[in-house]
């Protein structure tokens, strides 16, 4: 006769976790015993004081309306460009300088829609100058002194390719 071994597992009971902040808010005789109750109840009384905190305190020193800005406003030139088909151009070059001037101060890349905008001091005319690959430059004038944004739309012209030219003599001092 065989004997059977049995092996005798013990199971572990779960023990409940406390947590000190909430647990010492609850009380023994407390109408609310539930601890998700404690916790929302107290997520809503915090909520309540921010809320009122905010209605109740004046605004920041700081803060100032866009009316009375001790900065100037800036003029937004918002240009669209695209191809002579009509398709949105990708990564056109745009520089934009005052007209007086000869030195680029701004500088965009159009974005896979075709669109860049630019902000500048207002009360200037500007000029802006569009160069993409495979495409002829395009040059505009913006006056800036009245508006407070310029919506342009350029379309750029394809360069024009110049027919095969005949072979040209090698260059001397080759061999034959």
């Amino acid at each position: 006769m065989g004997t059977i071994s049995r092996t005798m597992t013990t199971s572990k009971t779960k023990r409940k976790r406390y947590s000190l902040l909430f647990d010492s808010l609850r009380h023994h005789f407390s109408p609310f015993p539930h601890l998700t109750f404690v916790r929302a109840a107290t997520a809503f009384a915090v909520l309540v004081c921010v809320t009122g905190a905010l209605f109740v305190s004046p605004p920041a020193s700081g803060f100032q309306s866009s009316s009375s800005s001790s900065r100037p406003h800036n003029f937004l030139i918002f240009t669209t460009i695209f191809t002579d088909r009509g398709l949105a151009l990708y990564g056109a070059r745009t520089r934009l300088r005052r007209a007086e001037e000869k030195k680029f101060r701004w500088e965009a890349m159009s974005d896979h829609r075709g669109e860049l905008a630019l902000r500048v001091p207002p009360g200037a005319e500007y000029e802006m100058t569009v160069e993409a690959r495979g495409f002829k430059t395009e040059t505009r004038k913006i006056d800036a002194r009245n508006d407070m944004r310029a919506d342009l739309t350029i379309r750029m012209e394809p360069v024009a390719e110049s027919p095969a030219a005949p072979p040209s003599e090698p260059p001397a001092g080759g061999k034959p």
